[in-house]
């Protein structure tokens, strides 16, 4: 008949399992929290395009995390607009059109002046007679913008480096819409958050928005994971000192 006796454990293993508990139950803890977060930043962007917009005359003020619904006045700098490309809606392939907006009060001309990022929304990638997407025409005059004052989005995965340094012509074509690459671009500052427009069914682009954040429920599982582990070392330390005898 088979045995199984209590074998003393090293004093190494001990402190080993203890370590590796106490760090798979910080992460776990930690996920738990982000996740928290994440929802927390999921309700402040759900309740942003219905509340009443705020002026954006103190943009310093706005932490655009927290996607504030602003509004603000100023005028668009004629012919500089940036394409996000190839972006999906609805299994459809387009760009993402980002203008440049200088807010009332700033002048137009001076290299200090930050400037504003304007993302109008997503256009199908329709090429007209000039072979470039066809883009509604940006006003001239002086305009009231309102939106979400959201973070730049995510850049994700990039390959061949700073494309905006290699295009002379408007609009310029990227795949990352990268705040410190267009400020370079432009040769002027730009404020830390770009303006997600309302939604106008006469504007001619498609405006989807959605926060950027991992959802909580991902959270959720890595934190699962991570308690599993937890578990895990304790049940290895377990039959590893259990032994048949």
């Amino acid at each position: 008949m088979i045995a199984r006796r209590w074998h003393r454990p090293a004093w190494w293993a001990v402190l080993l399992t203890l370590a590796a508990m106490m760090l798979f139950t910080r992460l776990g803890v930690w996920q738990l929290d982000r996740a928290a977060s994440a929802r927390s930043v999921m309700a402040a962007f759900a309740d942003a395009a219905s509340s009443e917009p705020v002026e954006f005359a103190t943009p310093g003020a706005f932490a655009p995390e927290r996607y504030p619904h602003v509004r603000v006045r100023g005028h668009f700098v004629a012919d500089r607009t940036y394409l996000r490309d190839e972006q999906m809606r609805d299994g459809r392939l387009g760009v993402e059109a980002y203008a440049v907006f200088a807010p009332e009060g700033q002048a137009a001309d001076a290299a200090h002046a930050p400037v504003l990022l304007i993302d109008r929304g997503w256009v199908s990638k329709a090429v007209g007679d000039s072979g470039q997407t066809a883009l509604p025409t940006l006003p001239h005059d002086i305009v009231a913008l309102r939106g979400i004052y959201a973070p730049f989005p995510g850049n994700g995965l990039r390959v061949g480096g700073n494309a905006l340094q290699k295009q002379g012509a408007w609009p310029k074509l990227t795949l990352a819409i990268d705040a410190d690459e267009i400020a370079a671009d432009l040769g002027r500052p730009l404020f830390s958050g770009v303006l997600l427009l309302d939604s106008d069914a006469a504007s001619g682009f498609v405006r989807t928005w959605t926060p950027n954040a991992m959802p909580p429920e991902r959270h959720q599982g890595y934190a699962l994971q991570w308690f599993a582990f937890a578990i895990a070392s304790i049940v290895i330390f377990v039959l590893l000192h259990f032994r048949k005898v």
